[in-house]
């Protein structure tokens, strides 16, 4: 059976993914302060985030 079936890569992009749902929460502020950029800025985030959870873990 293999315990280390998710990498750090995978928890490390769940953490980013969590922030990104912390900022869609908090968007409405967000987008007062920074405008467009706020948009901007959360897919950025949602994106790394996606990308490190696509990441093979090395065997």
């Amino acid at each position: 059976m293999n315990d280390n079936e998710f990498g750090p890569n995978f928890w490390l992009g769940n953490a980013v993914l969590g922030l990104a749902l912390v900022m869609l929460l908090f968007m409405g502020s967000m987008w007062e302060t920074f405008g467009p950029l706020a948009m901007v800025l959360w897919a950025a985030v949602a994106g790394l985030g996606m990308y490190l959870v696509m990441l093979k873990p090395k065997p």
